[in-house]
C-alpha cells in the first residue's frame, strides 16, 4: 500500500505510534481482517531531513550552467550520514544552489573522504550527472593526488590490487585476495626527504580510501593517516610534531581532469596544496637539507618539472613495480 517506503521504515511507525487502526494505535503483530481504516502519519527521516540549505563558504573554484568545480577542505564531510546529518558538503551546495534540491545527491557524483581536502565536480543538470557518472564509470575522469607517505618510496610504479571489507574490521577497506573489487593507483615519487616522500597518484579506479589502502599495502603509509598509519614511522622530533600538527592524512585532489557535459571539451583544473600540507613538506624540506623557501604551488611545479600531463604514460616510468600479496 506504501510502496514508497521499506518495510523497517513502516515497522518504526507502528512502533512510534504514528500509525493507528481505527482510531487506535496500532501494533506490529496486530492482524487485520478487511474493511479497517488505517491512518499512518508520515514522518520524514534523519537523512530526508538533513537535505536542507545551509550557509557554508564554499571554495568555488569554477562554475556555469551545468558543472561546479570546487576545493573541498579538510574536515567537510561530503554526504550527509550517521553521525553527520548537517553541516556537510551537500547542505553547503543545496543553500548555494537552490535548484540542485532537485537534482539525486544534489549533483554529487563523487566523494572525498572527511579529511581529504581537494578538487570535486558537482552536476547542476540531470543530463550532466549522468554524462559525469558515465565518465566515471568508463574512467575517463582523470584524478591526482599529492600525499605525504611514510618512508623512503624508491620507485615510481603501479598498485594493482582487489580492495573490499577488511575481514578483521569492516569498520575499514583493505587488499584482500578474492572478493573485493579491482582498483588500481599509479605513484611517482616527486620528492624525497629523510623519512618520508611526496608523491603523486593518479587513480584508474576510485573504490574507498583507495590511496590510503594502496599505500598502506607499498609499506608507505600516509603521514597521518589515523585508520592506515603508523604512529610509531620512526623520524625525527621535529617531523613527529609536524605530523601531528596536520591531525588528518596527508591527503590532496590535486588535480581534476573531465570532458565537460556540455561542450564536449575536455576541461582540467588544480587546487593548491592546502596550508597544512604545505607546511610539513617545508618542514620535510628542512630537515633534508632542501631549499624550503618556495612560496607557492606554481614554484612546487617548476622544481619537480611535473606541468606535462603526459608524464603519466606507462611508458615515461623508468621502472615499473607491481605491489602484491604473496
Amino acid at each position: 500500500m506504501l510502496p514508497d517506503y521499506s518495510r523497517s521504515r513502516l515497522t518504526s511507525w507502528i512502533k512510534e505510534g504514528s500509525v493507528q487502526v481505527n482510531g487506535k494505535p496500532a501494533q506490529p503483530k496486530d492482524k487485520m481482517i478487511g474493511g479497517e481504516f488505517i491512518d499512518v502519519t508520515v514522518r520524514p527521516s534523519e537523512e530526508n531531513l538533513a537535505f536542507t540549505p545551509e550557509a557554508i563558504d564554499l571554495d568555488i573554484i569554477y562554475e556555469d550552467d551545468s558543472v561546479i568545480v570546487l576545493n573541498k577542505p579538510a574536515g567537510l564531510v561530503v554526504h550527509p550520514a550517521a553521525g553527520n546529518w548537517t553541516g556537510t558538503l551537500l547542505n553547503g551546495l543545496l543553500a548555494h544552489c537552490p535548484e540542485l534540491s532537485q537534482i539525486p545527491r544534489a549533483g554529487i557524483v563523487h566523494r572525498l573522504d572527511k579529511d581529504t581536502s581537494g578538487l570535486m565536480v558537482v552536476a547542476k543538470t540531470l543530463p550532466a550527472q549522468n554524462a559525469l557518472v558515465q565518465q566515471l564509470q568508463a574512467r575517463t575522469v582523470k584524478r591526482i593526488y599529492r600525499a605525504i607517505a611514510n618512508g623512503i618510496v624508491p620507485f615510481d610504479g603501479k598498485i594493482d590490487t582487489l580492495i573490499g571489507r577488511d575481514p578483521h574490521n569492516r569498520l575499514k577497506m583493505a587488499v584482500v585476495k578474492f572478493g573485493g573489487k579491482p582498483a588500481v593507483t599509479h605513484v611517482k615519487v616527486l620528492e624525497r626527504y629523510l623519512a618520508h616522500s611526496y608523491i603523486e597518484c593518479s587513480l584508474e579506479t576510485g573504490r574507498t580510501h583507495q590511496i590510503r589502502v594502496h599505500m598502506r599495502e607499498a609499506n608507505h603509509p600516509l603521514a597521518g593517516d589515523p585508520v592506515y598509519g603508523n604512529p610509531r614511522h620512526p623520524c625525527s622530533g621535529t617531523a613527529k610534531e609536524a605530523v601531528k600538527g596536520l591531525a588528518r592524512q596527508a591527503l590532496h585532489a590535486y588535480r581534476l581532469s573531465f570532458i565537460h557535459p556540455a561542450t564536449g571539451e575536455t576541461v582540467s583544473f588544480e587546487a593548491p596544496i592546502p596550508q597544512d600540507m604545505y607546511h610539513l613538506l617545508s618542514v620535510l624540506r628542512l630537515e633534508a637539507g632542501l631549499d624550503s623557501s618556495l612560496s607557492h604551488e606554481a614554484e612546487w611545479q617548476e622544481k619537480i618539472g611535473n606541468d606535462d600531463d603526459d608524464d603519466w604514460n606507462d611508458d615515461d616510468y623508468d621502472v615499473e613495480v607491481v605491489y602484491v600479496r604473496d
